[in-house]
């Protein structure tokens, strides 16, 4: 793959991916985005659990491909999970490892109550209203 390619796909990845994760964290804040935020969790977590069974729990494809591509520009990251990467893009600083999955869990899992309840809210809503 030409060295242009892949620094496309890198730059590519790193704005994709932060918009997938700030989509997780904060799409259920919305009504018109309320239905494709828990879709957008909902394949986070096959990708995190489903996949997880062959690739290791927490195994995520964006990262993989991403870190692939930096892999082959010769990036090799000290950071192991992309929201240590992300972190450190912006700061400077490497978080653990531990620091960085376990609050990427916790987000996820308070964005994913909240979404599941307020599309189950939105629907018994709607329900009421045809009925």
């Amino acid at each position: 793959m030409p060295i242009w390619m892949l620094q496309f796909l890198n730059v590519f990845f790193l704005i994709f991916h932060t918009a997938l994760v700030l989509f997780n964290v904060l799409g259920w804040m919305f009504t018109k985005t309320l239905r494709w935020n828990l879709v957008t969790l909902a394949l986070t977590a096959a990708s995190w659990g489903l996949m997880g069974i062959k690739y290791g729990l927490g195994y995520c494809l964006c990262t993989d491909w991403h870190w692939q591509v930096r892999q082959a520009l010769g990036i090799h990251d000290q950071a192991r999970t992309f929201i240590q990467l992300l972190v450190f893009q912006f700061s400077g600083w490497l978080p653990s490892e531990q620091l960085a999955s376990s609050l990427t869990a916790s987000f996820f899992f308070v964005s994913l109550f909240a979404s599941v309840t307020l599309n189950i809210r939105k629907s018994r809503n709607a329900l009421a209203t045809k009925g």
